[in-house]
């Protein structure tokens, strides 16, 4: 998986590199149908926030993880973004499978009628 990194207001470090391709690796081989991650990292108002892009399966991804340390905030995107790649990945899954046609119930009072009560 290809990480596009970028910061804005903030120096992105070998470290921070290190850090995030570390992160994702589990995402990398959890879902290895994703071709490319963008990253990017900002710094406003004392606030890091760390927003995540991806396309899965046809579908576009995103997160973000915003806290006060940038670390914590990536670790928060990651959470998001793996959780929201398993929710999509549930519902690829989901259309495969046939669902039951639905009975109708019989009513009770057409089964009396039929009924010989005499």
């Amino acid at each position: 998986m290809k990480i596009n990194l970028s910061g804005h207001h903030v120096e992105v470090t070998d470290s921070i590199k290190e850090h995030i391709e570390e992160k994702f690796s589990k995402i990398a081989n959890h879902f290895p149908t994703l071709i490319a991650l963008d990253v990017i990292i900002s710094k406003e108002h004392n606030k890091h926030q760390v927003e995540l892009t991806t396309t899965y399966e046809g579908g576009r991804i995103s997160a973000t993880g915003t806290d006060a340390v940038m670390y914590p905030a990536i670790a928060s995107a990651a959470k998001k973004l793996d959780a929201a790649l398993k929710h999509r990945k549930g519902q690829l899954k989901a259309n495969l499978h046939t669902k039951p046609d639905p009975t109708t119930p019989e009513i009770a009072h057409e089964k009396v009628q039929e009924m010989n009560l005499a």
